[in-house]
């Protein structure tokens, strides 16, 4: 699979037949043995943005917060496509998709960036285990009263506002 060779001479070399001859991407796709959803991609991404959002990088770029949460903002509040987003930012789709995702489920922290690597696993005993798990079956337990007491202080309200009616 040559297209697994995902170098930038190879892009720029698909893009200036495409610009040169005005070969459409299917055909490109073709004759280079490449799939043609790669292609299509290369060339969106070079009609939106240039040549510069086509080269390789050689380091894992790091995307802050402010960044990840604009590119989930302007995705979900203008009429463009996932992938039309992706290429005027020059990410990936798919980062997108699970920035949103995250952002859904955790919240704005989860957009921050994270240590990498594994979290270290300290050695507990079975008695330090059955301690953690009884506290946190108090909070949960706490949290649940908490939880109660404001149902029924809600409820003692709206009955007194219902009084006073």
């Amino acid at each position: 699979m040559p297209w697994l060779n995902n170098s930038s001479v190879l892009k720029a070399q698909i893009i200036n037949e495409h610009l040169s001859d005005g070969t459409s991407g299917a055909e490109l796709a073709r004759n280079h043995q490449l799939p043609k959803r790669q292609v299509n991609r290369w060339l969106q991404q070079y009609h939106l943005n240039g040549i510069e959002t086509l080269k390789r990088y050689k380091t894992r770029r790091k995307f802050s917060a402010e960044f990840k949460w604009y590119v989930i903002n302007y995705y979900q509040t203008h009429d463009e496509s996932l992938a039309e987003v992706a290429g005027k930012y020059n990410v990936l789709a798919c980062q997108i998709s699970v920035w949103r995702k995250t952002l859904i489920r955790d919240g704005y922290s989860s957009l921050e960036p994270h240590p990498k690597g594994r979290s270290t696993k300290t050695k507990r005993s079975k008695k330090q285990i059955r301690q953690l798990e009884k506290q946190s079956e108090i909070e949960r337990l706490r949290s649940e009263i908490a939880q109660k007491n404001q149902e029924f202080y809600d409820t003692k309200l709206e009955n007194d506002i219902l009084k006073n009616q």
